[in-house]
């Protein structure tokens, strides 16, 4: 099975948990509330997602006198590099939403703060929490929609996943390959006569990269994705590197 996700790309449990993991934007939806953009949104090892809220949302305010209400927080991942259909994928979390009780809001906003900086996470160590809420959704099931395809995901295999090791950076990398790396991202294509395609990144995962394809003609065909993968999966920045420098060299031959 390994072997196959080497080869094919991640499962969809990693794919999922790489959607969730705090990066892309979120919408909580929940039955007969107006849904809320979450401000800021992370899981934890477990993939338990995190949410913050303003105290005065429809759906903070729903849930006021309650125990948990169900919900969907729906996840749209957006490339970095600025194109046309930007959209990579999505993710579907349902569950029951319930606030974080204010002898753990405290670490909450401590465990949110490692990727969403925010000032208004001060105001949630405060007893009264401020103006803005802290709630956990308990997953029930998870759907993905991306380029690998369609699938459910069971909670337990969720949980049990990986985000990919460079969701943090991704987009970092992908704004730096394509200011400064287009011309080394063309060589990865077959050369497909004049004019030449432009290539820029759309992706990139532990295991290789996504490129949007387009040739500067109006005749030519819409763009169109093509996957490089890496020779070796990666998992921190030396093995990246290495990836890189081995697909570079390979493009030169």
């Amino acid at each position: 099975m390994d072997q196959q996700r080497t080869v094919s790309g991640p499962s969809p449990a990693e794919r999922a948990r790489t959607l969730a993991y705090g990066v892309a934007g979120g919408v909580l939806v929940t039955p007969g509330v107006p849904y809320a953009p979450i401000p800021a949104h992370v899981t934890g090892r477990d993939g338990a997602p995190l949410l913050l809220l303003p105290a005065a949302s429809p759906v903070a305010t729903a849930l006021v006198g309650n125990e948990d209400l169900p919900a969907t927080l729906r996840i749209s991942d957006v490339a970095p590099v600025p194109f046309p259909d930007r959209v990579r994928g999505r993710a579907w979390l349902h569950g029951w939403i319930s606030e974080v009780p204010p002898a753990g809001r405290k670490d909450a906003a401590r465990r949110l703060a490692r990727l969403h900086p925010r000032p208004e996470l001060l105001d949630l160590a405060r007893t009264d929490g401020g103006d803005h809420v802290l709630l956990t959704l308990d997953v029930a099931q998870i759907e993905v929609d991306d380029p690998w395809g369609s699938a459910t995901v069971e909670p337990e295999e969720f949980a049990q996943a990986s985000p990919d090791p460079f969701a943090a950076i991704e987009a970092g990398v992908l704004t730096h390959l394509d200011g400064c790396h287009r011309a080394e991202l063309r060589r990865l294509l077959p050369d497909l006569g004049a004019p030449a395609p432009d290539v820029r990144p759309l992706g990139l995962d532990r295991l290789g990269l996504w490129l949007r394809c387009a040739i500067p003609d109006k005749d030519a065909p819409e763009p169109f994705d093509l996957r490089v993968p890496f020779p070796h999966p990666a998992h921190d920045l030396p093995s990246l590197r290495h990836a890189y420098a081995r697909l570079w060299q390979a493009a030169a031959k």
